[in-house]
């Protein structure tokens, strides 16, 4: 188990697990979990990672891969004059690493808070153990963790307990010549199978894609009491599941970004396809209200994701945890019990 750099990313490896961090955006690339036989890859990577962009891209836009930090999220506000922040667009100075540890520090505040990033893994757990600490600060920012999973062949989703499925008041792209959308805007449901399209109707929020060529964006908002906020993607025709964990008491978000050919200017140019982006987090202003989470002590935000091996590809019915593993249920009855430890979302 060693750590070294290849190119401009870190590697961190430990047991079954492996991934690289590149610290211009601070991407986790190339997450790779041995199981069972196989080397599962879940990740998405744009297309057009290397081609020359237009001078005013946003920097993480230019090769946007496997899962990065979002504060402030989207257009939330804030000093940063960029989508998603600084976190998501400067550079993170390694502070500290080790085989299976990585810390580094964002090189820009964040209304006016340090930015401290904490990478690390364990022999034998399928996951990454994230966490983002800012120090200092004031006022009120919006978070996220913006993973993206590719579904070549489609997927399927499963949640937590959600109190309800909402869209926002405008359709990510609301100009026909640039792209399209296939769900309606403003939109709310209970039930994720039946929320409304825009042509009428309803599609089923929990089926990977719901429709071709479209561009969408939906949140999900834990419903009280969840003792464990989880999100699981099985991934057709791969034979394996991805899994993103965190306290819903802090992220109480589920934002699920469904980007499948609906864009259609540079670089996405209707290109960008089979991306389901999995971001847990708090950004109330995507619903057009008030609030996000408080700076000015220490405020520290976990999250893990992971993948294992699922042949079946049935649909996941439950994940439930306990001090030192986790246990997910699919809807046919199988079940796997892999370590966790819960101490990283719950310290």
């Amino acid at each position: 188990m060693t750590i070294s750099r290849t190119a401009d990313h870190h590697r961190l490896s430990a047991r079954g697990i492996d991934l690289g961090f590149d610290p211009d955006c601070g991407f986790i690339c190339d997450l790779t979990v041995h199981d069972e036989g196989r080397s599962v890859q879940p990740m998405h990577r744009v297309p057009w990672i290397g081609e020359t962009l237009p001078s005013d891209t946003s920097p993480h836009l230019h090769r946007m891969q496997g899962d990065f930090f979002c504060a402030p999220f989207a257009d939330g506000g804030g000093t940063a004059p960029i989508p998603h922040g600084w976190p998501a667009n400067a550079f993170w100075s390694i502070t500290a690493h080790g085989p299976q540890m990585l810390e580094a520090r964002l090189v820009r505040d964040v209304e006016g808070a340090t930015v401290t990033k904490k990478l690390t893994l364990q022999d034998g757990h399928p996951f990454v153990y994230q966490s983002h600490r800012l120090d200092g600060g004031s006022g009120t920012l919006s978070v996220a963790n913006h993973a993206m999973v590719t579904l070549p062949d489609g997927g399927l989703i499963s949640f937590s307990p959600k109190t309800s499925f909402r869209t926002p008041s405008q359709p990510p792209e609301s100009d026909p010549a640039c792209g399209r959308s296939a769900l309606a805007y403003p939109a709310i449901a209970s039930d994720p199978r039946a929320f409304p399209a825009a042509d009428g109707g309803t599609l089923d929020l929990t089926r990977y894609p719901f429709r071709p060529g479209h561009e969408d964006f939906v949140v999900a908002t834990e419903a009280p009491g969840s003792p464990l906020g989880w999100t699981a993607v099985v991934r057709l025709g791969r034979g394996d599941l991805y899994l993103s964990l965190h306290n819903p008491a802090q992220l109480p978000m589920t934002m699920l970004w469904h980007s499948d050919g609906g864009r259609d200017y540079a670089p996405w140019s209707g290109r960008h396809r089979a991306c389901l982006g999995v971001e847990e987090g708090f950004a109330p202003h995507m619903l057009g209200e008030e609030g996000g989470l408080a700076l000015g002590g220490s405020l520290d935000i976990r999250h893990a994701i992971g993948c294992i091996a699922w042949p079946s590809e049935a649909r996941v019915t439950q994940v439930a945890a306990a001090v030192d593993s986790l246990t997910v249920t699919g809807e046919t009855g199988e079940s796997r019990s892999v370590p966790f430890d819960l101490s990283h979302l719950f310290p």
